[in-house]
Parts: C-alpha cells; structure tokens; sequence
C-alpha cells in the first residue's frame, strides 16, 4: 500500500505540491481513483478566488494546509480543492479529474453514466461521482472521510495553460497524467 499523504504534504509552494498529485490516490468515503489532472493557483493570482482577499466563501484558503476548499462553480458544479502553503498564503490546487478505480458501481449511480471516461474526468463531475459537496468544506485531508495516498512510483507529467478561466489564462499551472484517457480535456502537444 502507498504512502498515506498527511498536510505536511501540503505545507510546501502550491506550484510543487500540484505536479506532486498527479499519480496520487485520492479517496472519499473509499470511493475514487488516482489524480491525473490537478490546476494549481497561487494567491498572487488573479485567477485564484483568494486573489482579493479573505470571504466569507474563500476563509478556507486562509487557514493552514491539508484541508479541503470546496466551492460552486457556476451555482451548479461543486469543486474540490486542496490548501497549500503556510496558513496565510491562500493557495490551493483545484483537482480537475480523476482516473476512477474504486467504487466504480457506486460512481456509475451517482452520475447515471457508464461510461468510465465520463466518471471523473471534470471538477464537477469528480465531485458529483464521489459526493463531495460543501459538507465537506473545511475538512481535514489526512482524516476520514478523505483518504490521498502517495504515487507509488514516478511518472510522466505534462503542463500547461489552465482551463475554463479567463485571467491569467497564459500560466502553465495545469498539470496532467501524459497519455490518460481520463483527463477533461486534452494538453495541446
């Protein structure tokens, strides 16, 4: 079995901690599958809900790291996020997709698909296959009901400009598994 991660993990820069994720196990409830697409975004981003300061909607950035940053995008998509950095910093690494290995019955229902592709492969629908919603806003990562667990051995990651934002669009900080099938969308080569 790999390496359970702890927020020690999560304590470095958001930009080194977000390539480190791709390969890792992400599990909620014991249901999920490795990373293969993560977004990082720094607090000196404008594209970082942390940008302007401190919400109501955004405290969790704020606060240390190793915990869960959930939001709604678009008032309909709950979206997961993990703090990064030292309590202050405010940044956090969006994940975007999922190759789903765990709990594939429970995710299929879930999500009314059977297609395993289209499981996890978006913030959004990651979020809606493993029920994570604003609940679990604020919850700590290294204790149940989430479970991340180290890659178990390198592999090839690739980056490149984010995805579905419209500041700050020309950063590389989207990182992704090369040759998944399960990204959201693919890496321009």
């Amino acid at each position: 079995m790999a390496k359970r991660l702890t927020r020690a993990f999560f304590r470095r820069g958001v930009l080194e901690v977000a390539p480190d994720l791709i390969g890792a196990m992400l599990l909620f409830d014991g249901v999920g599958g490795r990373i293969v697409e993560v977004e990082a975004y720094h607090h000196t981003d404008p594209a970082a809900h942390s940008f302007r300061g401190p919400t109501s909607r955004n405290a969790v950035m704020f606060g240390p790291p190793g915990f869960a940053y959930v939001y709604r995008s678009y008032g309909i998509h709950w979206c997961v996020n993990l703090v990064c950095e030292p309590k202050g910093s405010a940044s956090a690494v969006l994940i975007r997709a999922i190759e789903p290995t765990v709990g594939l019955a429970a995710m299929r229902r879930r999500r009314g698909v059977t297609d395993e592709r289209l499981l996890c492969s978006g913030p959004g629908r990651l979020c809606e296959a493993l029920r994570i919603t604003h609940a679990q806003n604020g919850r700590a990562l290294d204790e149940p009901p989430f479970a991340l667990f180290a890659r178990p051995h390198e592999v090839e990651v690739i980056a490149g400009p984010r995805i579905g934002i419209t500041k700050a669009v020309e950063k590389p900080w989207r990182y992704g598994l090369k040759g998944s099938r399960f990204l959201s969308k693919p890496f321009k080569a």
